[in-house]
């Protein structure tokens, strides 16, 4: 292998297997007494604020409106000293704008006072409102270079936290993110739209079933999250990890994930360090981490969190990804969050499990054991069902990327054709609804009234889990299965969400006619759900997504398959589309076109930087290399030939073949070595031909179908011509570390 390769792999086998463990304390009895020792929630606060500004505080969260200007400045005061006294010397307005990452400016709490001393100070204006520089983040128009001016505004639904940094620590206040003219420039800001039109349709539902007690519903959330660990020092040798997340090139390991033996297995002391130093961070944030283990790849693992209140849940899904990324290096890795980081091995994805919740703690989606539950989990279930079959657009769009094209319909993640699985005995429970025989069946020997009778008995675990469906029902909740590694769950929570309030909207409509009209509750709710069981059906599958046969039996559905990024944004400004976003207010027209300009732009620039890094790399590091290696050939060839003597013109139809007539090895391997060398000059020049084509229209659009139709296949073809090089090429020669040493050297 090359001199910096070899020097790596030594390094890393001779290194103590505890390195980096010094930065964990090496001993915890009890991490549940640190457990949100960072974080001040409003039960934290109650203890700082006298009784009368802790009620406006609460009653101001409660229902979602303004805080009280007379009592910002007592909070504000209050939350200095808290930081302070953790060690806090800044705060920051945490925000997520539409990067797809989190954003902060740190300003310091220590002011100069007039007598030359400084002091401490933190008024309510800091804390309700900051304003970073809006023209540097991207605004799909609605933000022009010259104009600057943007507004973050404190969240107090999601509590403010405490970030270590080496030489003190940082106060970090959650935030919305918007325009001088007032359009969201993040994805915070129609994340809480979105979940209080859900609560307000989800609320009519409620009231008709005669619940009074329940003030709001909540969207809960567990997002389960995968990522690999590669060596550092392997990392720095490869710019295509370094600067894209994912490896660009590089052959095929002789061994991968074929023997199944990394999927649950023992984990290595140095990723357990990892690990540890990890969640002890996430445990002083409040964050519990119930799970750890390897994944299906050589060099994946997983985590998952505990279900949390959706808005609560995205952020913290967006710290887990920071302290992933920040804490690898000191434990001598590069964390990759990239969909598909390698060619040949499962990718890495997250799992986004998504219930509903009553301000009483009840789960809306478990089905209870009595007439009413069933019924109005029936009503629940019906919604989400109608959601998933209209608005399967809309979902659609909530994980788009162009990471996940790489990953969505591989034998790693659900296919782009959205579905429903509910297992056996559920739909069961809707064929006979559908068909009109009310569950007359083996398991269901009388009819189902709903209202009246019973469901059959439907523990947590009734049915088996489909790891091939989008969609999946599993027991009490559904799991979203399609979200990318390294996005945020913000777009996918979005569109659920907003999918579901428009479907609760339309039922809720439908019963209250009924029941305005003088039909009984129940006759009402089994008349829509015949209905509603009739009508969407479609949608749901417990088959195996990756067969053939499911595409073709989508289509007849009427299902949709939009295969890529591109194609699917795309279908932001449709009527039917912009309709959902539009109709509960969660987005607004100007914010819906600008939503579709920044993801296709991201896109188009997602690719020139991936084409711009293959083609470096195949110019300055394989090229040379690889003509280097063809000399040598060639010049072993002709001492070979020379040895050989004069011979007939063999097969070559040339001079000098060997004796026999035939060509020598030596030189079959020059002219291989040829033909692939001349073959990545050609595909390198095509490509630089295609790039060229990202540039020839100010139109987003067109940049980014010239990116995915002309720019990706190029670059696919270069990197067929350099793998092929890699298998060729001795092993001494190669300059980039191979798939064997990143995949399997921890």
């Amino acid at each position: 292998m090359s001199q910096a390769r070899r020097k790596a792999v030594l390094d890393i086998a001779s290194a103590s297997l505890d390195a980096g463990s010094g930065v964990v304390p090496a001993k915890r009895a009890d991490l549940s007494a640190l457990y949100g020792r960072d974080v001040l929630d409003l039960s934290s606060l109650r203890a700082l604020l006298p009784q009368d500004v802790y009620k406006k505080l609460e009653g101001a969260v409660s229902a979602g409106t303004q805080l009280p200007a007379e009592i910002s400045d007592v909070i504000a005061n209050a939350m200095k000293d808290w930081a302070i006294g953790r060690g806090a010397t800044h705060y920051t307005h945490w925000f997520q704008p539409m990067t797809g990452l989190t954003a902060e400016k740190h300003d310091a709490f220590m002011a100069p006072g007039p007598d030359g001393r400084v002091f401490n100070e933190f008024s309510g204006k800091n804390l309700i409102c900051g304003e970073p520089d809006a023209s540097s983040f991207p605004s799909g128009g609605i933000r022009s270079t010259f104009e600057a001016r943007g507004y973050t505004a404190w969240d107090p639904t999601s509590p403010v936290f405490i970030v270590d940094g080496p030489g003190g620590s940082t106060l970090h206040i959650p935030t919305v993110f918007y325009s001088y003219t007032g359009e969201a420039l993040d994805r915070k800001t129609p994340l809480l739209r979105s979940l209080a039109a859900l609560s307000r349709q989800a609320l009519r539902i409620l009231r008709l079933f005669g619940d009074t007690a329940s003030t709001s519903v909540q969207a809960v959330v567990g997002a389960e999250q995968e990522y690999f660990l590669v060596d550092r020092r392997l990392a720095a040798l490869r710019p295509d990890l370094m600067l894209s997340g994912r490896t660009l090139m590089g052959a095929v390991s002789p061994k991968g994930q074929e023997l199944e033996d990394h999927y649950f297995g023992a984990i290595p002391s140095r990723v357990m360090s990892f690990m540890q130093d990890v969640e002890y961070r996430l445990c002083v944030l409040g964050i519990p981490c119930r799970t750890r283990h390897n994944e299906v790849a050589p060099g994946q693992f997983e985590m998952a969190p505990q279900y949390e209140e959706a808005n609560i849940a995205v952020d913290h899904n967006m710290l887990i990804m920071n302290i992933l990324r920040h804490t690898a290096p000191r434990h001598g890795f590069v964390c990759l969050l990239h969909e598909k980081p390698f060619a040949g091995v499962n990718g890495s994805g997250k799992h986004v499990n998504w219930s509903l919740r009553d301000s009483g703690g009840n789960n809306l989606l478990s089905p209870g054991a009595t007439p009413h539950t069933n019924a109005q989990f029936l009503v629940f279930l019906a919604a989400v069902l109608r959601a998933v079959h209209r608005h399967s657009t809309v979902l659609r769009l909530g994980i788009v990327g162009a990471g996940n094209d790489l990953r969505i319909g591989a034998n790693e993640a659900p296919p782009a054709i959205l579905s429903v699985y509910l297992g056996e005995q559920l739909t069961e429970v809707l064929n006979s609804l559908a068909e009109g025989s009310f569950g007359k069946s083996a398991r269901q020997k009388k009819g189902l009234e709903i209202g009246v009778s019973t469901l059959p008995p439907l523990p947590k675990d009734y049915s088996d889990r489909n790891r091939t469906s989008p969609f999946a029902f599993t027991g009490d909740k559904f799991e979203f299965r399609a979200v990318g590694a390294s996005q945020s769950i913000a777009p996918a929570c979005i569109a659920v969400n907003t999918a579901l309030a428009c479907a609760l909207d339309d039922i809720a409509t439908s019963l209250e006619a009924g029941v305005c009209e003088g039909a009984p509750l129940n006759q009402a709710v089994q008349e829509l759900l015949i209905s509603l069981s009739r009508e969407h059906m479609p949608i749901v599958f417990n088959g195996n997504g990756y067969a053939r046969e499911w595409k073709e039996e989508a289509a007849r559905r009427g299902l949709p398959n939009m295969a890529s990024t591109v194609e699917t944004v795309e279908h932001y400004s449709d009527p039917m589309v912009m309709d959902v976003f539009m109709r509960h207010a969660v987005l607004t027209e100007r914010e819906l076109l600008a939503r579709q300009e920044i993801l296709l732009d991201a896109y188009a620039k997602t690719i020139a930087v991936e084409s711009g890094l293959i083609g470096r790399i195949g110019r300055t590091s394989i090229l040379p290399v690889a003509m280097d290696a063809q000399s040598r050939a060639a010049e072993l060839a002709l001492r070979v030939r020379d040895l050989l003597g004069p011979g007939s013109a063999g097969k070559s139809g040339k001079e000098g073949a060997g004796r026999g007539g035939e060509i020598c090895p030596e030189e079959k391997n020059f002219c291989v070595m040829r033909e692939r060398t001349q073959d990545l000059a050609a595909s390198l020049e095509t490509l630089d031909a295609a790039r060229r084509k990202l540039y020839d229209s100010p139109e987003t659009l067109t940049r980014a179908l010239a990116a995915r139709d002309i720019v990706l296949p190029a670059m696919q073809d270069c990197r067929k011509r350099i793998d092929a090089l890699e298998i060729l090429l001795n092993d001494a020669d190669w300059p980039l570390p191979t798939y064997a040493e990143l995949l399997w050297t921890h």
